[in-house]
């Protein structure tokens, strides 16, 4: 007989349940309106190329995205482009351009990086496309006294109208970290309390990228006000998830829910807030301030988006993943893997008959692949399921011949996860026969510990001009 704990474990691992930093829990999505989600991220600021590690955060919420579609949601995914900021207009004096035009130049940029790594899932909305919505709140907070002036410096929220500042991150305005959004901080000797950011920036009329405001004054937004601004024009007051990168916690998302919730009055403004950690290079966070970065377009002239792709997914988001060759070669022997699987399956002779164990196991595969991404989208352990269901089938039997039903049905489960996760290579360079059976043989005497000869095969491998790297996926066979 099974037990009622059995029956309510086996349904919450039906439920999507994802973790929330507001609360430091992993709660049950429940969105406010059935299965209609608002979701917004913070996108880039245009004066740069994005590095791998801004990637990695678009790239997990573009699946976070065909995810939940697969699963009857509807999302509406928009992301904030930052054209108008400080770095924009030192890039555009430092390269004698026009500010507008460099912030166009990026952002058509920063496009098409996406579209090379198949990112498709968001809207892409321009900050100086609504400046008249940053002034409508910035008012609004004047109105409510939130906000006060300095004179020929800008409109600054005071942070002591506001007692629940902190509960995001669990800091106060003075508890800066060194892998804080530090550099975005608003410093002046007059703000009243440390942590006081300013939402209006004031400048002369001789100064780039500013709009005049009769109430106002002559000036531009802050950087947090850009995104509570442009989410209540499309979603209202509240919506339910804001995404971005963990150095946006504090003190930027703080800043977001301080703003917001002062303006309607209505807690909270976001019901989950999802944080994806950094990409470190050496033990450090990737960052263009350290310069230690490696931007997507580089590596996007060297890698396919499948191998990257699979490489941002291979750690769980809320942990930070290691930026290495090492990692990026084990996703590009991984893609080799998949592609030499597929290609058998799509090989091999068909027969009538039908075999219940294949379609078994491939069953238990999407069902322990749901399971996976409903746990806090755990990418990683939905990877994992589709190895293992590679590793079964191998297993077996062998795939010279198969039933053309169970052929269908292990295509079909590759293009739906392929949808989703986006990892499935559409385009392999092909290893010429004589090097992918040298390189079968090495294995075998690998696995009978016969290491001489698979030195020997080595050598072989590498007169016909190709080297072979061993990987936790296998190994990695590529020209030299």
């Amino acid at each position: 007989m099974i037990k009622l704990t059995q029956l309510i474990q086996c349904k919450h691992r039906r439920m999507i349940t994802i973790y929330n930093t507001l609360t430091k829990t992993k709660e049950p999505l429940v969105p406010r309106n059935n299965k209609k989600i608002k979701m917004f991220v913070c996108g880039p600021t245009v004066y740069d190329y994005i590095h791998i590690g801004n990637a990695r955060t678009f790239v997990f919420f573009d699946v976070v995205t065909k995810y939940l579609g697969s699963q009857g949601y509807e999302v509406d995914y928009i992301q904030n482009i930052t054209d108008i900021d400080d770095k924009i207009i030192n890039k555009a004096n430092q390269e004698n351009k026009p500010w507008k035009e460099v912030a166009d130049f990026y952002f058509e940029e920063f496009k098409k990086d996406m579209v090379a790594l198949g990112v498709t899932a968001p809207k892409y909305i321009r900050a100086t496309d609504h400046i008249e919505e940053v002034k409508k709140q910035v008012k609004t907070l004047i109105s409510k006294k939130h906000v006060y002036l300095i004179e020929n410096d800008g409109w600054y929220f005071d942070l002591k109208t506001f007692p629940e500042y902190g509960k995001l991150s669990g800091r106060s305005a003075g508890m800066a970290e060194a892998d804080d959004a530090v550099s975005r901080i608003d410093e002046s000797d007059k703000k009243r309390n440390k942590g006081d950011f300013c939402v209006w920036k004031l400048a002369n009329k001789s100064e780039i990228g500013f709009w005049e405001d009769e109430e106002l004054g002559y000036g531009r937004p802050g950087w947090h006000i850009e995104d509570t601004a442009i989410t209540e024009h499309y979603f209202g007051p509240q919506y339910d998830i804001h995404g971005g990168g963990q150095d946006l916690i504090f003190p930027h998302h703080e800043a977001e829910i301080t703003q917001q919730e002062s303006a309607s009055g209505l807690k909270p403004f976001v019901k989950y807030w999802l944080h994806v950690a950094f990409l470190v290079n050496k033990d450090k966070k990737m960052s263009k301030s350290k310069s230690n970065f490696t931007t997507a377009h580089e590596l996007l002239e060297k890698y396919p988006k499948e191998v990257l792709r699979f490489y941002l997914l291979s750690g769980h988001y809320r942990q930070p993943l290691e930026f290495s060759e090492k990692l990026l070669n084990q996703s590009a022997a991984a893609m080799q893997r998949i592609k030499e699987f597929l290609n058998k399956i799509t090989l091999s002779e068909k027969e009538d008959k039908y075999e219940n164990p294949i379609t078994e196991s491939i069953n238990k595969t999407k069902d322990d692949f749901k399971i996976a991404m409903n746990d806090d989208f755990n990418t990683p352990r939905a990877i994992a399921e589709i190895f293992g269901l590679i590793r079964g089938i191998n297993s077996l039997r062998g795939i010279k011949s198969l039933p053309q039903k169970a052929s269908d049905e292990i295509i079909k489960f590759f293009d739906d996860i392929d949808a989703i996760l986006g990892i499935i290579p559409t385009e392999q360079k092909e290893i010429p026969v004589e090097v992918q059976e040298l390189v079968n043989k090495r294995e075998k005497s690998r696995e009978e510990k016969n290491y001489d000869e698979a030195d020997k095969i080595r050598a072989q491998i590498n007169d016909l001009g190709y080297e072979v790297e061993d990987t936790i996926y296998g190994p990695l066979v590529v020209k030299k």
